[in-house]
């Protein structure tokens, strides 16, 4: 049967990819930054870790969906998912290959568990997705697995609550579980940390309270999952509440202590703390 092996927690800053497009990954600036995945990227290369599939949950930078229709969870079923255009031309960065009979598989069992997720067949993916892609695999001419694309919706109020991404989490983890084929299936949560881009706390970064939740993310995920909306606004920012994405990968994982394979914290990049994690389930 498919089986999640691991889990790996990324912010998807949409200046890294710029400096990595830019040839710019080595300078004073960005060179800590991208140190910081080295160890990820070479426990990757391993035979044991390289993963058939990717389930990344990300969100959308409205390019796939606009503020006339932002669904809360909406998983990708296609072929392939093009790279989008944000504003200045498409990321130089491969197609995503999909999974289309695992991406429906695990959409007939969620569905069936009681999670309205949306079905899409067609979308572009941006920064949210790619970004982390580029962060574990670097500039290859292909990428090296397929992804499933699951979007959440935390850009427009309300978005989902932790506790429900947390609960999805293990709903998915129960659908790859029932699918037939052998599969290595990695599970990405991707966002945050704190930051905000707007209004007078544009700037924002807590490295304390980034660091309590990283805690509690590998030792204590119930409690993780708890958070509430306004604790997310007032302590990591109005854009901290990407954070919910984490934990749908964490309730894909098996229960706390999680099994901490590589912990990293940066600031800053951009104008955001970078927080990365890779917490593996037992075999």
């Amino acid at each position: 049967m498919a089986k999640i092996t691991a889990g790996i927690f990324t912010s998807h800053v949409p200046a890294i990819g710029a400096a990595l497009d830019l040839g710019k990954s080595t300078d004073s600036y960005w060179q800590p930054v991208f140190a910081g995945y080295e160890p990820t990227k070479a426990w990757l290369r391993e035979r044991e870790h390289r993963p058939d599939v990717v389930f990344l949950v990300y969100n959308d930078h409205a390019t796939a969906f606009s503020l006339d229709f932002i669904p809360t969870f909406a998983i990708g079923c296609a072929d392939q998912f093009k790279p989008a255009d944000e504003g200045w031309g498409a990321r130089p960065v491969p197609v995503v290959q999909g999974h289309p009979l695992l991406a429906t598989h695990i959409a007939q069992s969620v569905i069936q568990d009681d999670f309205d997720l949306t079905v899409v067949n067609k979308m572009d993916v941006d920064h949210g997705l790619t970004v982390p892609m580029s962060l574990m695999f670097g500039q290859p001419e292909a990428w090296p697995c397929r992804v499933i694309p699951l979007a959440v919706n935390v850009v427009l109020y309300p978005p989902p609550s932790g506790r429900r991404c947390y609960q999805l989490g293990r709903a998915i983890r129960k659908a790859v579980e029932s699918y037939e084929e052998d599969l290595n299936v990695h599970i990405w949560g991707t966002g945050g940390m704190s930051h905000q881009l707007h209004g007078p706390r544009a700037g924002l970064i807590n490295k304390e309270w980034d660091n309590a939740f990283l805690d509690k993310l590998i030792n204590d995920p119930e409690g993780a999952s708890k958070v509430d909306h306004l604790e997310y606004m007032r302590e990591a920012g109005a854009e901290g509440i990407e954070l919910v994405m984490w934990l749908v990968a964490r309730g894909a994982l098996d229960p706390a202590p999680a099994h901490v394979t590589r912990r990293f914290y940066h600031v800053p990049a951009s104008n955001t703390a970078v927080g990365h994690l890779v917490l593996e389930n037992a075999r």
